[in-house]
């Protein structure tokens, strides 16, 4: 059987890109290289993508899925032998419950689409991060992805509701749940979320809304110690009564690279501070929100626990701010050839392990720079660390730091190819086993994204 021509008979000639479209397309993380694919399958319909699994799970054809191609860990690289599967065509916004708060998409719709769709609705999806006109709910979902919003929504494990998912052998999994509470059985969307298309290809998705605020307090802080951080975060949870929306932590490093250095982002404070951190409020009350902010800050400022401090006065001076601390490509080039990182661990950890990790730098890696950026109030830190010319070295050095302290090699972008060496740093023997049993158990040909999470293996039988 010609796997191709069988394919084109399903999805149709519309469906199938081979040649130069294919290689047009990017092949590893950063939209580096060029996709080597033997084709890329674009199905119009769970049923056609259904069908096409079928087709390959006999012919024994490894697959690929593609989302928004915005992940950081190679977890959509292929190869020659391998079909990409895209649910570009499939992107529609089924319908929104407009009184419940819900909303079903497929899996090809970008997430700004999902975002406006949710705010003409009167709500919000509350996930957000800088690649938000690329990145699709099916790739969020099978990362589960995280962006600015996390201390106060979650990562996308809770927006999700239900999902229809499409196994290795055609087998449809449809679960579209709609309800809160749902405790008949395994929570089997729970599967495919975060499993990197490794499981199965998610093909639809039911989405927890969120009440839209009518108000946004936006502010960017600096801080004399690391200790003055920690305690902002905490102090803000009680003082904002829950509704701490954004705690973005700033590194000297990134802040003065950012705006003294690369000469892009106006310095909306001094850059000599240890720490930054960009922060915002959600509330139901314009004039209240904006009174208790500004008193809160104020009183912070007044005790010490603040340095500087200035309130953002338009959305357009809010958007700066945010468009500092998302230009991923502006770090990248500071570091060039760089070593990006994505982490999480306890906060009570962070100053010392930023610190023990630029020992070693300087000692082995002298003419390497540091720069440390992130969510942290989830967790997260983001490193950027280059000219990484030893970058297997330096992914060494940064996980086995790591390692010492419990923490995650992963916080919200996957393993991939470019993680799974050091998946053992943050999982144990028994973990990875238990994981590959599951693997094997849904996909015994080990025929969906071979490779990535775990090494490629042939099958036993």
């Amino acid at each position: 059987m010609d796997i191709i021509e069988a394919i084109t008979g399903v999805v149709g000639p519309q469906g199938v890109l081979l040649g130069e479209d294919v290689s047009a397309r990017p092949n590893h993380s950063w939209g580096i290289g060029n996709c080597t694919a033997k084709a890329i399958v674009r199905p119009a319909s769970t049923d056609e993508l259904s069908r096409v699994m079928q087709l390959c799970h006999t012919e024994n054809q490894a697959v690929v899925p593609h989302g928004g191609l915005t992940g950081l860990v190679d977890g959509i690289t292929c190869s020659p032998d391998e079909i990409a599967i895209s649910l570009e065509r499939m992107h529609d916004i089924e319908h929104i419950d407009a009184g419940a708060g819900t909303m079903a998409v497929q899996a090809g719709a970008v997430l700004q689409n999902v975002q406006e769709a949710a705010a003409e609705a009167g709500w919000q999806f509350a996930v957000d991060f800088g690649a938000r006109g690329t990145a699709n709910i099916g790739g969020m979902i099978a990362t589960n992805a995280g962006g600015n919003s996390v201390v106060r929504y979650g990562m996308m494990r809770e927006q999700v509701l239900g999902l229809e998912a499409v196994l290795a052998d055609g087998t449809v999994i449809s679960s579209m749940n709609e309800m809160l509470k749902n405790n008949s059985g395994y929570d089997l969307k729970q599967l495919f979320i975060g499993s990197e298309g490794t499981l199965g290809i998610v093909t639809r998705a039911v989405l927890r809304l969120r009440p839209a605020p009518r108000t946004v307090q936006t502010a960017f802080v600096a801080l004399a110690c690391f200790e003055d951080v920690a305690g902002l975060l905490k102090r803000l949870g009680t003082e904002f009564e829950g509704k701490l929306s954004a705690f973005e932590v700033m590194w000297r490093n990134f802040y003065h690279y950012m705006t003294e250095e690369s000469g892009k982002h106006q310095a909306f404070l001094p850059a000599d501070y240890p720490y930054y951190v960009l922060l915002e409020s959600e509330g139901a009350d314009p004039e209240r929100e904006e009174q208790q902010f500004m008193t809160v800050l104020g009183n912070l400022m007044e005790e010490g626990h603040i340095a500087d401090a200035v309130i953002a006065q338009s959305g357009q001076q809010a958007a700066q701010l945010w468009e500092m601390r998302d230009d991923v490509e502006t770090l990248v080039h500071a570091v060039h050839p760089a070593a990006i990182f994505d982490i999480s661990l306890p906060i009570r950890e962070m100053e010392n392990y930023i610190n023990e990790l630029e020992a070693a730098l300087a000692e082995k890696f002298p003419a390497a720079r540091l720069i440390s950026f992130g969510h942290l109030g989830d967790g997260n830190i983001h490193l950027g660390i280059g000219p990484a010319e030893d970058k297997h070295a330096v992914e060494t050095m940064v996980y086995e730091i790591l390692g010492r302290v419990n923490g995650s090699i992963s916080a919200e972008h996957g393993i991939g190819l470019e993680k799974r060496e050091f998946l053992p740093h943050s999982r144990s023997a028994a973990e990875i086993a238990l994981m590959k049993s599951v693997k094997t158990a849904l996909d015994p040909k080990n025929l969906l994204n071979p490779g990535k999470i775990f090494q490629r293996y042939m099958p036993s039988s």
